[in-house]
């Protein structure tokens, strides 16, 4: 039995049943048989199917961005903003599908060589909660424009989200059992990876987990795309405009409740403007609100969950029995629910958690860099390499350390990390491999074929 639980207060808003063995085969061989007819309808059709799934996102995204609220926790605003957001996705991959996946002809000694594009089957999706529908929409609009089928196991505390989406396909008229959810806890996901119908995995979500199922993936010597953790650096140099990248930065750290792989976590600071940005950083984080998340004001909502929570409580006191100073926030509030308030750790060096891991909650970790070099050098420091952003002036410099220095999938200058259906978006070391969006991702699940013909 799945619970979804608000986090506002801590009450159960809905159960679901949990599939067993049998339901999840007899789902699986239902998606696939839809697969076999859905890989042969033209894209058009395809298209059409996906702009009407658009258009059921944006006619509902009240209903949808309250569920989201009510299941984890962000803002409205926010959770309106990212039905918006899926349904934009699902506009551009109807639109440029087809593009993407025509015939490319290669010149060679053949009378015709090229390359065609056809769908594997059926993809396992292994979603996580803090994008409930974003996550699972950046991932199933350019695999079933692809002409895949999708199976969802979605994060157990969003079970109401992964129905909806269920439900938004088709409202907008796909075919029956073309995308499906399996209600499943994590341990269940190796069983469906193991069935030969599942073709490839992609998954969102920890390094553990995503760890996991590369394994069993590998041993089937099946496809994977992971996009796991992050730990976030933006470099602030000391030729830029520190008043913007304070707003920028404080945006980036506490967006979606602080949530998000490629929010903005540990801020490298040349020390020739470390004091001026120290002081404004702490002065802007005072003043967002922490509240109910249905009001216009609150920029900060509750954590998805308490052990969530207690878990990035413990980052930040471990933190500070390292030699960190906390400058705000930095305790539980005396209240129901998952709250954590806007946090700021200062003095922060390697060996902390708020160093060296990933702390997945509105706490930002401020560092000092003695210069430009010594700052990228405290950015590279780390496992993990989703995104990462610089801020200067000069937007020469910043580009050539975006695109030389900085080791990560996703490196922005003067502005903080985003996906956007046009990009590719994906990560490297423990942030994971593969990419999603754009073109480079709606060709991860495809059989990419040469055809030869003398």
């Amino acid at each position: 039995m799945f619970k979804s639980i608000n986090p506002t207060n801590g009450e159960i808003i809905s159960t679901y049943s949990q599939h067993d063995r049998d339901e999840v085969k007899t789902i699986i061989d239902q998606t696939h048989k839809a697969w076999l007819k859905w890989k042969e309808i033209p894209f058009t059709e395809r298209a059409a199917l996906m702009q009407k799934a658009a258009d059921v996102l944006l006619a509902e995204k009240e209903k949808y961005g309250r569920l989201m609220v009510l299941e984890m926790g962000k803002t409205m605003k926010q959770a309106v903003a990212e039905v918006e957001k899926c349904a934009a996705c699902c506009n551009f991959y109807a639109e440029h599908a087809k593009a993407f996946l025509s015939n490319e002809e290669i010149e060679t000694d053949a009378h015709a060589s090229y390359i065609a594009y056809n769908p594997l089957g059926v993809v396992l999706a292994v979603m996580p909660w803090n994008f409930p529908f974003w996550q699972v929409f950046r991932f199933a609009a350019p695999a079933l424009m692809g002409g895949n089928a999708a199976l969802l196991k979605h994060a157990s505390n969003v079970m109401g989200c992964a129905m909806a989406i269920e439900e938004v396909f088709l409202k907008a008229g796909f075919p029956e059992n073309l995308f499906r959810t399996l209600r499943i806890p994590g341990s269940e996901v190796t069983g469906v990876i193991e069935n030969p119908l599942v073709k490839a995995v992609t998954l969102t979500g920890s390094v553990g987990a995503g760890s996991a199922v590369a394994k069993k993936a590998g041993e089937m010597i099946k496809k994977t795309v992971l996009e796991l953790g992050g730990s976030d650096p933006y470099l602030v140099l000391e030729d830029a405009d520190i008043e913007y990248a304070v707003e920028t930065c404080v945006t980036s750290r506490l967006i979606n409740g602080g949530q998000s792989c490629i929010a903005a976590k540990r801020f490298i600071i040349v020390q020739d403007v470390y004091e001026r940005f120290e002081k404004l950083f702490v002065e802007k984080m005072k003043t967002k609100k922490m509240g109910d998340p249905f009001a216009d004001d609150t920029v900060l909502g509750p954590q998805a969950r308490e052990n969530l929570r207690d878990e990035l409580h413990d980052q930040v006191l471990k933190s500070i029995e390292k030699g960190a100073r906390c400058l705000l926030g930095g305790y539980i509030p005396d209240q129901k629910g998952a709250w954590y308030p806007p946090t700021v750790l200062v003095d922060v060096q390697p060996g902390m958690p708020a160093y060296e891991e990933e702390m997945f909650g509105p706490v930002a970790a401020l560092i000092r860099a003695k210069d430009e070099a010594n700052a990228i050098r405290i950015a590279n420091d780390s496992v993990f390499g989703l995104g990462a952003a610089v801020f200067t002036r000069n937007k020469t410099r910043g580009q050539k350390i975006a695109e030389e220095k900085l080791n990560a999938g996703c490196c922005f200058v003067n502005d903080f990390v985003k996906s956007d259906p046009r990009l590719p978006f994906g990560g490297i070391n423990e942030s994971g491999y593969g990419r999603e969006l754009s073109y480079l991702g709606i060709r991860e699940f495809l059989n990419v074929k040469t055809v030869w013909v003398r």
